[in-house]
Formats: structure tokens, sequence, C-alpha cells
């Protein structure tokens, strides 16, 4: 899963680094499943698990299908993409040389303007 470079590592991380979308990981491990369907099976709204399953799709961990019932109505199916994440030091080296920016994807020095580190002695 790191062949992606720092990029790909940073947005999988992320993704990651929730408890709703470790447990959404974990509900879709057993199986497919359509949004209304796993949002009664985690006891959260429909609205709060599609925007936790968008973050894990466009980290590449889930995909989605959309289907149609017998009587019309559209399902959107989502899977676990068969992944291994491996962390150690000599990737998180690598991945750090291979990002597009170097706060580009970290909003504690992005939101803080471009005075941030600067000595604003005058």
């Amino acid at each position: 899963m790191t062949e992606g470079g720092g990029d790909e590592l940073l947005r999988v991380l992320a993704a990651l680094a929730s408890p709703h979308r470790l447990r959404v990981l974990a509900a879709l491990a057993g199986g497919r499943n359509y949004v209304s369907r796993l949002a009664r099976d985690l006891g959260i709204s429909r609205a709060l698990l599609q925007v936790h399953l968008r973050k894990l799709e466009a980290a590449g961990l889930v995909t989605s299908d959309l289907e149609f019932s017998e009587d019309g109505k559209a399902l959107k199916f989502y899977e676990v993409v068969p992944f291994e994440l491996t962390l150690t030091p000599q990737v998180v080296r690598d991945a750090a040389g291979s990002l597009t920016g170097p706060d580009d994807h970290d909003p504690d020095i992005r939101d803080h303007g471009p005075d941030i580190g600067k000595d604003n002695l005058s």
C-alpha cells in the first residue's frame, strides 16, 4: 500500500485516523453492504456515514457500486479493497522524500498562514 509515495501514505493514514472510519472498515471487512443498512448497523446517520465512506474511497480503501433493487431503488454498495499497510522508519523516510509539498498535507502548518516559523522581530 505504500508504493504510491508520501501523498498516498498521508491519505491512507488520514483516512484511518478516525474511530468512525475504522468501524466502517471493520463492518465492511465482513462483506459488502449498502449505505442504509451499514448506517443502521453502525448506529450513525447516512449523511455522516457517506462523509466517511467518501474519505475511505478517496484513500483507495473501499470501492462502491450502484445497483438497483427489484423495486427500482438505487442502492450504493461499498466493499473493502484488500490492503496491507507496513509502516517502518524506512517507509516513512521514503514517503517524506516524495511528498508534493512540505506543508500541503499538514493542517497545523497550512492553516496558520505564511508567517509561521518566521522571525517577526522588526
